[in-house]
């Protein structure tokens, strides 16, 4: 896949087995999430930057700094570059810088406040490299790794032995079914003091404990899932950060880009920029456009902004058994009025980034000298001074930035070592644990989450 087809591949969907799977929210929010190897990082915008101190501070682990340093080194080797900045980002960092977002920190891979260049997971080809390739770095005999094939449940059987780290369980993961591209079904087991690590992310983890059984008895036992052990929290505190922003079509050619660029402010927003070619459809039987016989594009460019946190949240629950149809799950954005005013904050923000100087040689000539930007869709309110109009903007405007993350939140449904509460032999690992995401964009962050649990296990193992 390439940075080109990123648009291409979250809207060419079906129902099985298209890179993306994409669904709606109970808000009305079109959603997707990755159905590959790789998971969403082989879907996202490629932006690379790594967590917020404060993540650390508030994700309820005990964590050992020098081995997350190293986890991210050792993912960044592998999966992160340079990107050049063209156009459209070079003008929208000098106009972050114009806004005020200071200080300029150049290319980073850390936190910032201000504005600053990030790493890229599409490297200078513009190929995209994903968790997956992370894969070449492990032992061919130490790993199998089935394609085309979907995990139906984890398996669990009574156990009280004190090989697993939670003695007390009266249920262990013992492996899992899943099944393969015709339809047939497997088994993977566990070996000798083995675990099953559920990585499938904030919609596919919940959705698995559930048709595992573990979750709310009286809701399991509405759909007629054994209940393996009783856990209330299992699908409940399901966040996403909202994105709201502008579009228009420049004064000038672009190229195409994704997010390379970022503002970090200090009032609980982030900035960020993208330029995409999209298909232009004439109007249906108009008399002056002729049909054409091969597809128009349209460049449009992108300012956004995404909240810190957020402190809205939803839940998920199931649409079926079927673990290849997606659940139903609501964010409840805006519900907190913390996150609304975050979001009239980042939008001040794009207002003032399109004031500067930086922007208005994208703007278009109109009569009587005026220069003016061309919008596709809403713009921002005239009275960026009026706090209702931005508000309602916030909320007219909503969409996703596709950083969902909760369902099995740390200290609800894991403990600060990733273990299912109550059940042994069972971890969760990936963003479904996450009270906030981390920094800017989360894939940085997870993917050092999987090297850093992943040394933490062997070491554990090796001192067993």
């Amino acid at each position: 896949m390439t940075e080109e087809g990123f648009l291409t591949t979250l809207t060419e969907v079906n129902t099985y087995d298209s890179p993306a799977q994409s669904f709606t929210s109970e808000d009305g929010v079109q959603n997707a999430r990755g159905r590959i190897l790789g998971g969403s990082s082989a879907i996202n915008a490629g932006f690379y930057s790594r967590a917020d101190p404060e993540f650390y501070d508030r994700s309820g682990v005990n964590w050992d700094l020098s081995l997350v340093n190293q986890s991210f080194e050792w993912v960044e080797r592998g999966v992160v570059f340079r990107p050049e900045l063209k156009n459209w980002q070079s003008a929208v960092r000098d106009g972050l810088i114009e806004a005020g977002i200071d200080p300029y920190n150049g290319y980073s891979l850390d936190h910032l406040v201000g504005t600053k260049i990030g790493g890229s997971t599409f490297d200078s080809s513009g190929k995209r490299h994903s968790a997956a390739d992370l894969l070449n770095y492990a032992r061919p005999a130490n790993i199998k790794v089935a394609i085309y094939a979907s995990v139906e449940r984890v398996l669990l059987a009574s156990s009280s032995s004190s090989s697993f780290s939670n003695v007390r369980s009266r249920q262990s993961a013992i492996g899992v079914v899943f099944r393969d591209e015709m339809g047939k079904y497997h088994h993977a087991m566990v070996r000798e003091q083995g675990e099953v690590l559920l990585c499938a992310g904030a919609i596919g983890s919940p959705q698995l404990l559930l048709l595992s059984g573990i979750g709310p008895r009286p809701y399991l036992s509405s759909w007629g899932i054994p209940v393996a052990y009783h856990h209330p929290y299992v699908g409940q505190f399901l966040y996403d950060n909202p994105r709201n922003g502008i579009s228009i079509v420049p004064s000038v050619p672009l190229e195409h880009s994704l997010i390379q660029v970022v503002g970090i402010t200090q009032d609980g927003a982030y900035v960020e920029a993208a330029s995409n070619a999209i298909p232009f459809i004439p109007p249906a039987r108009s008399v002056f456009i002729r049909t054409p016989s091969s597809p128009l594009f349209l460049t449009v460019a992108t300012i956004m902004e995404k909240i810190v946190g957020p402190v809205s949240f939803g839940s998920l629950s199931l649409a079926s058994t079927d673990v290849r149809v997606n659940p139903i799950v609501r964010f409840n954005y805006f519900s907190s009025p913390i996150d609304l005013e975050r979001c009239v904050n980042g939008t001040r923000r794009i207002g003032n980034v399109l004031r500067s100087p930086s922007l208005d040689y994208f703007k278009f000539s109109e009569w009587f000298g005026s220069r003016n930007f061309r919008f596709v869709g809403p713009a921002l309110p005239v009275d960026q001074s009026n706090n209702e109009q931005i508000a309602d903007f916030c909320r007219r405007t909503v969409s996703t930035i596709w950083h969902y993350h909760g369902g099995c939140v740390m200290g609800r449904v894991v403990d600060q070592n990733y273990h299912v509460i109550g059940i042994g032999g069972l971890r969760v690992i990936d963003g479904s644990t996450f009270r906030v995401s981390p920094g800017t964009n989360p894939q940085a962050t997870l993917m050092m989450l999987g090297r850093y649990l992943g040394l933490k296990i062997i070491r554990e193992r090796n001192r067993d």
